[in-house]
C-alpha cells in the first residue's frame, strides 16, 4: 500500500540535512521535470515571483527562499509539510514501517516518499511558470510513476485534493471523500475537516499498512479505529 498525501501550501523552515540531492530522491524518472522547474523557480527575482506565485508582500520571505532552494538545508518530505492534515498525521511519532506507506504529491518534485529530504520552498500546484501550467510541464510523467506502481501490485490511495491530482491523474484510483453531517441530517465536505479526517485516516492505515491491500481492507481498519465508513465504488468515505 502507498498513501498519496497532497502537499501543503506553508512548510516548515530550517533542516539538519545538507543541501537538495536530486539523485537521492525516490521517483528518479522525475528528475528532468523537476530540476527544470526548480531551476525556473529558483531564478525568479524576488519581486516577480511574488507577482507569479500570487503571494502578498508580507510573504515576501517565502519568495525569498525559492532563491536558495538549492544550497538550503533539508528536512523529511514529511516534516516539511505543516498544516491542518500534518498536524492530524503526527509523522514525527510515526515509527519507520508505517512511515514507508506514505508519500506525498505535490507541484516541484511530482512525487516524494515520507523520508525524502527536501528543501523550503513555496509553489502551488494552479502556478503558470513561464507562462506554462504545472499541469502541462508534468505531462504525463506523474501518472506514468504511479501507474508503474499499480502494475507492481501496489495498492495506492490517492488523497491528493483535486488540483494535485490533475498533475498526474491515475484513472480509477481509490479515493477518500470526508462528509460533515450538518445538523438537518445532510452532509456535506468542510474543507477543515476533510484535511484532518484525511491526516488521522492516513496514519491509522500506515499503522496498519501490512493488513491494507485493497478498500475493503483500509475500510475495515478504519471502522475498528472507531472510524465510520462507506464504500462507494473506487471511494472511501469517511461520516464525520
Amino acid at each position: 500500500m502507498l498513501i498519496i498525501l497532497p502537499p501543503s501550501e506553508t512548510k516548515a523552515h530550517g533542516g539538519s540535512g545538507a543541501a537538495l540531492n536530486w539523485d537521492e530522491l525516490s521517483f528518479s524518472a522525475l528528475n528532468p521535470i523537476r530540476q527544470e522547474i526548480a531551476a525556473e523557480l529558483s531564478s525568479l527575482d524576488v519581486d516577480e515571483a511574488l507577482e507569479v506565485l500570487k503571494l502578498s508582500e508580507k510573504l515576501r520571505g517565502e519568495a525569498e527562499s525559492n532563491r536558495e532552494l538549492a544550497s538550503s538545508p533539508t528536512m523529511p518530505a514529511l516534516e516539511r509539510f505543516t498544516g491542518v492534515l500534518y498536524d492530524a498525521l503526527d509523522a514525527p511519532t510515526l515509527p519507520p514501517e508505517a512511515r514507508r506507506y506514505l508519500a506525498v504529491g505535490d507541484a516541484l518534485f511530482g512525487l516524494v516518499r515520507a523520508d525524502d529530504l527536501i528543501p523550503h520552498y513555496r509553489l502551488s500546484g494552479g502556478t503558470k511558470l513561464g507562462g506554462r501550467t504545472l499541469k502541462s510541464r508534468w505531462g504525463t510523467a506523474i501518472t506514468d510513476e504511479l501507474r508503474a506502481l499499480v502494475d507492481a501490485d501496489e495498492f495506492l490511495i490517492d488523497m491528493r485534493s483535486g488540483t494535485y491530482q490533475q498533475l498526474g491523474k491515475l484513472k480509477d484510483a481509490a479515493t477518500v471523500r470526508v462528509e460533515s453531517v450538518q445538523e438537518d441530517g445532510s452532509r456535506k465536505v468542510v474543507s477543515h475537516f476533510n484535511k484532518h479526517y484525511k491526516g488521522e485516516l492516513a496514519r491509522v492505515l500506515a499503522l496498519q499498512g501490512e493488513n491494507v491491500s485493497s478498500l475493503e481492507n483500509a475500510a475495515r481498519v478504519a471502522q475498528e479505529a472507531g472510524m465510520s465508513t462507506e464504500l462507494r465504488g473506487t471511494e472511501l468515505v469517511l461520516v464525520v
